[in-house]
């Protein structure tokens, strides 16, 4: 019960810095182009030039609907933090295709968080470092405030596959 009480704090702080640092746009100076940073949602992802991916890859990218079903009930106990970075180009192709994932297998998307960073691979107002990024984008799985696997650039397989084999291998009873 505490932990569970632990991660509700967690998340409702989380939304009241989100509110604070929602789809900030900054100048990269590496770069040379706008990017989002900090907490990110869809609206972001939708909106300027970052659309023109989002748009592109959201509705292209064809889901294994035997993988989703499974999905399903594997991600029922699951949280999830992306790091992304709008300059990336896997960040481009595996952001959108993810987050069409986890729509088809209804995951609730407050249990979702989205993290933007710049060239050097750090937000302006979010210390990313504690989540230990080489690559973006990454996408971290936790169950019970414990990670239990990533998924670093691109999938191994396919991201339906490694969400699942995360979800399924480390199930804890």
């Amino acid at each position: 019960m505490r932990k569970l009480s632990i991660l509700l704090l967690f998340i409702f702080i989380g939304f009241i810095s989100m509110a604070q640092h929602l789809n900030v746009v900054v100048n990269d100076s590496v770069k040379k182009r706008a990017v989002l940073v900090d907490f990110l949602d869809r609206q972001g992802l939708q909106t300027g030039e970052f659309a023109e991916w989002y748009a592109k890859e959201y509705p292209a990218y064809i889901t294994d609907i035997g993988l989703i079903e499974q999905l399903k009930t594997g991600l029922s106990d699951i949280q999830i933090i992306i790091v992304l970075a709008t300059w990336c180009g896997d960040s481009k192709e595996q952001v959108p295709r993810f987050l069409k994932i986890l729509d088809q297998a209804g995951f609730d998307p407050e249990k979702c968080t989205m993290i933007g960073v710049d060239s050097q691979k750090l937000a302006r107002d979010i210390d990313v470092t504690v989540y230990d990024i080489d690559r973006v984008p990454t996408f971290i799985f936790y169950r019970n405030e414990v990670e239990i696997g990533r998924i670093v650039e691109t999938p191994v397989q396919t991201l339906e596959s490694d969400m699942l084999k995360i979800c399924q291998s480390k199930k804890q009873n």
